[in-house]
């Protein structure tokens, strides 16, 4: 596989009447997006808004955060639209930097979090830095969660292909390629170097957590080797509502940090041979047979010296990490671990739910249930009552003056399991 990824950088988005892309200002067709997301009969209504860092401006609840991205021949988010599933990580994909569909609505299940483009909540999420164009959707009275869900997701993804496509004809982009050949060949050449392989642990819970590749759901896998280039061109998809903080959307599928920072590393101190997309799945047979699975792939056909195992949610699926983590490390595979921890509010509860003497080498993305105050924003783009359903937020979060105390599991992304996030712990 070879993949040409072209990167356009957004400095600016405005609405307008017209689609355009002129000196890294994208020009959003404002009737045309919404004639776009209402071709869905479920969709009775839809609003176009902007949140620019910086912005006195919350977006609550958030379901999906999706980079524009657009392939110059084939079709990104492979097997979500149309009847065909197209191949993907091949060919030329553009890329727009800077900016993003976020869906809003109201809620579809309690794990949907907030962004504040301003303010302290701005410092735990990668989204503040972003030039957001926010869709907020309401269903039809006869759509249940499930399909609500389906709707907000296909609606996100739509208008990220759509916004994408504007890139097309830009010639102003910075361009990076990625190979990926076959294993033999990729063993063969750094045969000096520790071959790491990357697995990744996706959602696959069902009740709204779930996590889609190719456009099949992933409680219909078992542990899948993918490429990188996948990743980029957008195989990997969110559908889920697990809590905010922790939760792994779109666009971090598609700047999959831990991808980035192994191909980074790749031919210099590393051999990165391969990914392994694993389910986190509910019932403890399922989890053996994973385990197993993604152990014996590491092992015995990528031939793994090292591994990363990044994590999404917590709870039950802290034993698929911490019980893959402990396979591979009596194979005798050196493997590191990302997790948050959920010591409570005080950071004096067991922060983990579960554990193995294995796990030596763990990377925290921080205690998720600190609190913070936040401050009154002059828009609210959203619902913002819904703070009282959303992990994070409880009956009592917005106060008689505005301000807004929440965990910092309610902000979308803010420790991020892929280590794509602000938020760390230290030794001291």
């Amino acid at each position: 596989m070879e993949l040409e990824l072209r990167s356009i950088q957004i400095r600016d988005v405005v609405l307008g009447e017209k689609n355009s892309l002129i000196d890294g200002v994208l020009t959003v067709d404002e009737a045309g997006l919404k004639n776009l997301i209402l071709e869905d009969p479920r969709i009775t209504a839809v609003k176009v808004d902007l949140a620019k860092p910086g912005d006195s401006c919350r977006i609550l609840p958030v379901k999906d955060v999706i980079e524009p991205r657009a392939k110059l021949e084939g079709d990104i988010f492979p097997g979500v639209f149309g009847t065909e599933v197209p191949v993907c990580g091949n060919g030329i994909t553009y890329a727009l930097k800077g900016c993003a569909v976020v869906t809003t609505g109201p809620i579809v299940g309690f794990q949907e979090g907030l962004i504040d483009m301003s303010g302290p909540a701005a410092q735990y999420t990668l989204f503040s830095k972003l030039n957001n164009v926010v869709l907020h959707l309401t269903k039809r009275e006869d759509v249940d969660p499930h399909e609500h869900e389906e709707v907000v997701r296909l609606a996100g993804l739509k208008a990220a292909r759509w916004l994408g496509e504007i890139g097309l004809t830009c010639t102003d982009y910075e361009s990076a390629i990625y190979s990926w050949p076959t294993l033999a060949q990729r063993v063969a050449q750094y045969p000096e170097l520790p071959k790491v392989v990357y697995v990744c642990n996706c959602m696959a819970q069902g009740l709204l957590h779930d996590t889609y590749f190719y456009g099949r759901d992933a409680k219909q896998l078992v542990p899948t080797v993918v490429s990188p280039t996948e990743f980029f061109d957008g195989a990997v998809i969110s559908g889920n509502c697990v809590s905010p903080g922790s939760k792994t959307t779109t666009y971090h599928h598609l700047n999959n940090a831990v991808i980035n920072a192994l191909w980074a590393h790749h031919g210099k101190d590393l051999n990165f041979v391969g990914i392994i997309l694993n389910p986190l799945m509910v019932t403890l047979k399922e989890k053996q047979r994973d385990i197993m699975m993604t152990v014996r792939i590491a092992t015995e056909e990528l031939g793994a010296d090292a591994a990363i195992i990044s994590q999404e949610g917590f709870g039950n699926p802290t034993t698929d990490l911490m019980h893959v983590c402990r396979g591979l490390e009596q194979h005798g595979v050196k493997t590191v671990i990302i997790t948050n921890e959920d010591a409570g509010t005080d950071g004096m509860s067991e922060s983990l739910p579960d554990v193995v003497t294995e796990a030596n080498a763990i990377i925290s993305t921080g205690n998720s249930n600190a609190t913070i105050l936040l401050p009154k924003m002059d828009r609210v783009l959203g619902e913002l009552k819904e703070i009282e359903r959303v992990t994070g937020g409880n009956v009592d979060s917005i106060k008689s003056d505005g301000t807004l105390l929440v965990e910092i599991h309610g902000i979308m992304g803010g420790h991020n399991l892929q280590g794509n996030t602000y938020l760390s712990a230290t030794t001291i």
